[in-house]
């Protein structure tokens, strides 16, 4: 099985739409994508994302299917002791990540105490649960850290959502804290996240990632790609910090 995991493309969140170079990458994605034996493709609700699929959709012939979990994971909102106000569970300082011992802990990162009480290991789980009865709906179950390997096949998935319910889907398939991506990865937008499933013994498969936020499409048709989602290389420039 090929799981592909594709981020919307450059975001206006003020009409949860895309940009015009939003748009413009769907459209290279498209071209991409269209090249997929695509068996199955599910997208987030959210307009950026839909907008995204849209011309895939269009080349393809395929009809996606809405899945509110792969929306934004931003309704999982944490208390930092250096805000007034709950914000959004990955916008994390790195300061603060050094007095968070468990934060990187597979599994203990949910007894980080400013993640106590909140709704994050509601919310985290959820979209694991969720995702589980997808890829079994495919064929693959989970046991443990691997998956079963009901009914193996080379059909090709495509989820379309966002970054951040991305490092959710990630933790969970490579059993590490979802911390690890938010603070050490990003998906780009229109990038594309690939997982090949590995039968090494029968009947016991594991998703391995053999492509990260992938966005050689863009480079390929000289788009650069946008800055969503990343912050300043260098504190002292007058690069965004926010």
């Amino acid at each position: 099985m090929k799981l592909i995991i594709v981020r919307h493309g450059d975001p206006n969140y003020e009409i949860d739409g895309l940009t015009e170079k939003g748009k413009r990458e769907a459209d290279l994605l498209s071209d991409r994508l269209s090249r997929e034996n695509i068996k199955a493709l599910y997208c987030s609700p959210l307009g950026r994302a839909r907008l995204t699929a849209e011309p895939t959709l269009k080349k393809t012939g395929l009809v996606a299917k809405t899945l509110d979990w792969l929306r934004e994971f931003d309704y999982a909102k944490v208390k930092f002791p250096y805000v007034e106000a709950p914000k959004s569970c990955w916008d994390v300082l790195p300061s603060f990540v050094n007095t968070q011992p468990l934060i990187y802990h597979p599994t203990e990162w949910k007894k980080c105490d400013f993640v106590l009480g909140s709704a994050l290991p509601e919310a985290y789980d959820r979209v694991a649960r969720e995702l589980d009865a997808l890829l079994a709906k495919h064929g693959y179950e989970r046991d443990g850290f691997n998956y079963k390997a009901v009914s193996p096949n080379h059909d090709t998935v495509v989820l379309v959502c966002h970054f951040g319910v991305t490092a959710v889907l990630l933790s969970h398939i490579m059993n590490c804290s979802p911390y690890s991506v938010w603070q050490h990865g990003v998906t780009l937008t229109t990038s594309v996240t690939t997982f090949y499933t590995e039968e090494r013994e029968e009947g016991i498969a594991l998703f391995r990632c053999c492509g990260f936020s992938d966005v050689s499409h863009l480079y390929a048709a000289g788009e650069e790609p946008a800055f969503a989602a990343r912050f300043c290389e260098c504190f002292t420039d007058d690069t965004r910090h926010h």
